[in-house]
């Protein structure tokens, strides 16, 4: 199972010793867990961009469907982003700056609370949206993901995800030239707390299971997204009227996600079950256990 997922995702051979120290044990932990309750079983995951959620989630769905024949879905919160009209929306009547995806408040909440009642019901024959990074739009429903069987365990995944929203405090200075210029009395941010805390927040009581990928600093994000950047534009490269962004682009972007990006470094092990913390290179450095109660 591994040397194909290791071909599959096009990983380097040193995944595969990754995988045996520190995925493998993880999604055990996790089975443990779910053999405990007769209930469907909600993992949460954060990790900033560009720190390997998706390769993480992957790699534990498949090998829980392999190892233990359960059935997962992967869900990522990137999925339930708005449509650009909608986003347009949002910046005519709130703030300019919500036209651009990622922050809090421009995710649809409302679907993803209800496609998580569903699972956690164990119901089937619906679906799970899929947003396309690469035309800043979601995919059509026909190709959304189909959830045809009850499942056992939910793995979800989101840079925002299970962050805990800032104090009047905190707030009060921009922490970047991004809020500086365009969000200098604080209407924007203010916004998005408010939105985190409101719509967010209340669903991350649903995860069973918290885990967290640790960035060594906001410093590497740039890096990082830069890299998401370059695979997203090899897998589209015929597309017309895409929207990938280039380095100045993505420079820019990150700067949406760095003062969330910090306060789940700063935060998230009060909630966390378990840590990954990575070194510059995305290597994971250790993983102490974390006993919340």
């Amino acid at each position: 199972m591994l040397s194909t997922f290791i071909k599959q995702h096009k990983l380097p051979e040193k995944f595969r010793q990754t995988a045996k120290d520190y995925y493998q044990p993880l999604a055990e932990r996790i089975f443990s867990q779910f053999t405990k309750s007769s209930n469907a079983y909600f993992v949460g995951i954060n990790g900033c961009q560009g720190s390997g959620k998706s390769t993480l989630t992957d790699f534990i769905a498949e090998y829980l469907t392999k190892t233990h024949q359960l059935n997962i879905v992967v869900m990522s919160l990137d999925d339930f982003y708005f449509t650009g009209e909608k986003r347009q929306q949002l910046a005519h009547d709130i703030h300019p700056l919500l036209a651009t995806r990622g922050v809090p408040g421009t995710h649809d909440m409302k679907m993803l609370e209800d496609v998580l009642k569903k699972l956690k019901a164990k119901q089937n024959g619906f679906s799970i949206p899929r947003f396309n990074k690469a035309t800043d739009e979601p995919f059509p429903e026909e190709q959304w993901q189909a959830v045809e069987h009850p499942i056992d365990i939910i793995l979800l995944e989101g840079w925002c995800w299970g962050v805990k929203p800032q104090t009047d405090e905190q707030l009060k200075a921009p922490v970047n030239e991004l809020e500086l210029k365009h969000d200098a009395n604080g209407d924007w941010r203010c916004y998005v707390n408010e939105q985190l805390k409101l719509n967010y927040q209340p669903l991350y009581e649903q995860m069973d299971f918290w885990l967290a990928l640790q960035a060594p600093s906001f410093d590497c994000v740039y890096k990082w997204r830069l890299e998401q950047e370059q695979k997203l534009k090899d897998r589209n490269i015929d597309l017309a009227n895409s929207k990938i962004m280039k380095s100045a682009g993505i420079l820019n972007f990150t700067q949406y996600f760095q003062r969330l990006s910090v306060q789940a470094c700063n935060t998230i092990s009060q909630s966390a079950d378990a840590i990954f913390y990575l070194d510059y290179a995305r290597n994971i450095t250790h993983m102490p256990i974390v006993e919340n109660v």
